[in-house]
């Protein structure tokens, strides 16, 4: 006669084990998509694109604080297409003072505007 208790040991240890496996699987997965970028990364791309002219991460210029998006837009799951259309289709935004112009257009890799995006949701 089999122990009922060994083999349920075993049974929910793999059971944990295969969740394991397909948790990290689905999150390298993701993950992969579009990582995040670490600090000094989205520093450099906000400089080398010169988004830096209108916004900063915590002070308003002629546009919104970095922060201040990230605030907007938490929590809404359309949050990071929305984003990407804005910086990759070139729309009129309404700057601080109430005027309004066309927003520049990012024209990088897509994963690595989605990194820098994703950067700034995190804020």
């Amino acid at each position: 006669m089999k122990n009922s208790n060994s083999d349920t040991g075993k049974s929910s240890c793999f059971r944990h084990a295969l969740r394991l496996c397909v948790a990290a699987s689905l999150a390298a997965s993701c993950g992969g998509a579009f990582a995040q970028m670490d600090d000094a990364t989205a520093t450099a791309f906000l400089k080398k694109n010169d988004c830096t002219k209108c916004h900063s991460v915590t002070k308003t210029k002629k546009g919104p604080s970095y922060k201040k998006i990230a605030a907007e837009h938490r929590g809404k799951p359309d949050a990071m297409d929305k984003l990407y259309k804005q910086v990759t289709t070139g729309p009129k935004v309404k700057l601080e003072d109430g005027s309004e112009e066309e927003h520049e257009i990012l024209k990088n890799d897509p994963q690595e505007i989605r990194s820098l995006l994703q950067w700034i949701l995190a804020l």
